[in-house]
């Protein structure tokens, strides 16, 4: 029981995160690994800041659009 609870709620954060436009960073995390190994991984801030900026085409920090 506890273990689909714990399921359950990991599925609600991937849907969480996919309906608001974050990419997984675990998913990230587990590419670069294995495609790209000699390449050094982002921290989960570098990514979603990263995720964000290329979202809503931040520019300095500024939002430029609305939708």
């Amino acid at each position: 029981m506890l273990n689909r609870l714990k399921d359950m709620l990991a599925y609600r954060k991937q849907f969480i995160s996919l309906l608001v436009g974050v990419p997984s960073y675990e998913r990230y995390v587990e590419h670069m690994k294995s495609e790209h190994p000699d390449q050094p991984v982002k921290t989960r801030k570098e990514f979603f800041c990263e995720a964000q900026d290329a979202r809503y085409n931040a520019k300095g920090g500024k939002v430029s659009r609305c939708c």
